[in-house]
């Protein structure tokens, strides 16, 4: 008989649903809060406003970073800005059309009720972060200002001057310091989660290694969070911060947490393209670029062939010479098309031969136009910041005039193409964001469960500050209400015994390889066979040969594998091999899911099931699920698919179209 998964969604319609949730669900009063422990995994935007937000309430937190400071967890990097349904511009904007936008930018395949809920809070993170003090960027008038990003006809990106992920995590960080400073939350810098601890069914607690001194440690707890973010280093060159791994979600994959929708990667189109062999991560050009910037290759292919050969720069193609494709191809939304719609539009024009730099592979993303409507100090004062990035990393300034013909002033172009992102899959939750392991909670990007299979661009910061301050809030109480199961559990009860020593003996195996490659070689290989087999456009037999060149470096890695130094102490390559092993799993999970799903959505392209057009080619009839996958027995056994039926009331299902 086929498992069936409970996702916890209420009754009602769909924009009622989390108010009734709220108005029912089970409450902790404020003494018997103070006995509870809860462990948050993670101090990015999700793990910080969680941790925060359950200290104020009144719980015993445990927060555990692998930084020595929570201010260095990836969202740091994020620049373009997060969503909010305020409507500021009077544009049509509202939480409906936010959710619907969210809905259809991920290809119909998320949950309806989630997103709803996450764009029914949008509007209090924007409130909750200037009670902070997060410096938004304001109107002449003094209103918050707000710019469009791709998938919406509206403006609801709300942005900081620098980085907006960095601004919203000081404040998310100031939020937790004061915790931390009440000794409500305990803070554990360097530590990494190796293992959960599962006692009578529930998570109730962990198994951390301490990073500087190389030592396993046991906490517990009532209830366990992880807010691990994502796992697109799995294709080692990513956007991610080089720290970003997928180590704790496995570990609770391998201990019965199902995997959800692994195959629905993000490819972001504004990235710097690759250069070089040596690089250990891209960066990402902001989404919001596009508000401004012009994406083009040239129309003739002489043209390109000499932008390739290095005889033409972009700025010596005149304005009839150019193939603005996007605008081309979708006109009502052009430019501001979605990510993996934008994405596979360029790969395209690039397989066609059309790239603009010495590999092919690259498109250019052009301000001449807006600098010659708006003027360089207006664009400057917009996007100084990224300009003067792009110039540091290439040594070419976009805001300079480099050519005129026929009295037409021309600027240097950025060149982009597109990189592994953001990632849709994760850790299955329920509606409560509880995983299928009793106790144990999944936020953030780490769980799959609001964008479908394509993020909006300014949905992640979103979906993460939602999640902490507003959500688990209340569904870990709903959970932790039952006060007769929660006495304190000591760390050296059995299972936490087991756990640790199953840690520690992972560690000495891999101690104990002593090969020849270094992690990053294996790494780099794992990489490139997930960027050709299980990258931009998949095929059955490719995702096929992909599988068995997984399981072929997986061989590699398990008998020629050398970490320097000792397992004691300080060992980076050590920590490294760990999240390798885990990349391994993922990579090869991530391939199995594509596989199965024999169909286009979002950010899973698969070559065969596309229109005439070259778009993505849904099957709803048979595909109309979350795909999750349950972990057996050991890493070399294929996973066991397991369907959660999707099912939509507010929105008619239909085929995504950008161009009318």
């Amino acid at each position: 008989m086929a498992k069936t998964i409970n996702s916890r969604i209420p009754e009602g319609p769909v924009a009622e649903k989390w108010t009734n949730y709220k108005a029912h669900q089970r409450l902790v009063n404020p003494k018997n809060k103070l006995k509870l422990d809860v462990i948050v995994v993670g101090t990015g935007l999700a793990g910080a406003s969680a941790a925060a937000s359950l200290g104020e309430m009144g719980f015993r937190v445990l927060n555990f970073c692998i930084q020595d400071s929570p201010r260095r967890a990836h969202s740091i990097a994020a620049q373009g800005g997060i969503n909010a349904a305020k409507n500021y511009q009077n544009d049509g904007d509202s939480i409906y059309r936010l959710f619907y936008d969210t809905v259809k930018g991920g290809d119909y395949r998320a949950r309806e009720a989630n997103v709803y809920r996450l764009a029914e809070v949008s509007n209090s993170i924007i409130d909750q972060c200037v009670a902070q003090g997060v410096p938004f960027a304001r109107e002449y008038g003094g209103m918050l200002a707000n710019r469009s990003f791709g998938g919406a006809q509206v403006s609801r990106t709300f942005y900081a001057k620098g980085q907006t992920g960095q601004q919203l995590l000081l404040g998310a960080y100031s939020a937790l310091s004061k915790q931390v400073n009440t000794g409500r939350v305990q803070l554990y810098t360097r530590y990494e989660m190796e293992d959960v601890v599962i006692v009578d069914g529930r998570a109730r607690g962990i198994i951390a290694k301490n990073l500087v001194s190389g030592k396993l440690e046991r906490f517990s707890a009532n209830a366990v969070v992880i807010a691990t973010g994502g796992y697109g280093n799995t294709y080692f060159l990513s956007t991610n911060a080089m720290g970003c791994n997928c180590t704790a979600a496995i570990q609770c994959y391998r201990k019965g947490a199902y995997f959800a929708n692994p195959c629905y990667v993000q490819i972001h189109p504004t990235c710097i393209p690759v250069h070089g062999d040596k690089q250990s991560k891209l960066t990402l050009m902001s989404e919001s670029l596009r508000n401004d910037g012009r994406i083009w290759v040239p129309k003739n292919l002489e043209d390109a062939k000499a932008l390739q050969a290095g005889t033409k720069k972009g700025s010596d193609i005149a304005e009839e010479d150019r193939d603005y494709y996007l605008e081309r191809r979708y006109p009502a939304f052009g430019n501001l098309v979605p990510r993996d719609v934008a994405s596979r539009a360029a790969k395209e024009r690039c397989d066609k031969g059309y790239g603009v730099n010495n590999t092919g592979l690259a498109v250019f993303l052009d301000f001449s136009e807006s600098i010659n409507r708006l003027g360089i100090d207006v664009i400057r004062q917009r996007y100084g910041n990224l300009f003067d990035m792009y110039e540091e990393i290439t040594d070419v300034n976009p805001g300079e005039l480099a050519n005129e013909i026929n009295g037409v002033k021309y600027y240097n172009p950025m060149m982009i193409y597109p990189a592994i992102h953001y990632t849709m899959g994760g850790i299955w939750v329920d509606y409560e964001l509880m995983t299928s392991i009793t106790g144990l909670f999944a936020i953030g990007e780490c769980n799959f469960s609001d964008h479908g299979a394509n993020r909006l661009g300014a949905s992640a910061l979103m979906q993460g500050l939602a999640d902490g301050y507003f959500v688990l809030p209340y569904t870990i109480q709903n959970y932790l209400a039952d006060q007769a199961i929660w006495p304190h559990i000591p760390t050296d009860r059995p299972e936490f015994e087991a756990a640790e020593k199953g840690v520690q003996a992972e560690i000495d195996r891999l101690m104990n390889i002593k090969g020849k490659r270094s992690v990053d070689s294996i790494h780099k290989e794992l990489g490139h066979v997930m960027w050709e087999h299980v990258g931009m456009g998949r095929t059955k037999e490719g995702l096929e040969e992909g599988i068995k060149l997984i399981q072929k470096i997986r061989k590699e890695f398990n008998t020629n594998l050398f970490i320097p130094g000792e397992k004691e102490g300080l060992n980076v390559e050590l920590d490294k091999a760990i999240h390798l092993r885990d990349f391994i799993l993922m990579g090869e999970l991530i391939a199995h899911d594509a596989l199965s799903r024999e169909e286009s959505c979002g950010g899973h392209f698969r070559e065969e099931h596309q229109t005439p057009e070259g778009e993505a080619q849904r099957d709803d009839e048979n595909f109309f699920y979350v795909g999750c996958w349950e972990y057996k027995n050991d890493d070399e056994t294929a996973p066991e698919l397991i369907k959660e039926p999707l099912e939509y009331e507010a929105i008619k299902v239909q085929t995504r179209n950008y161009k009318n």
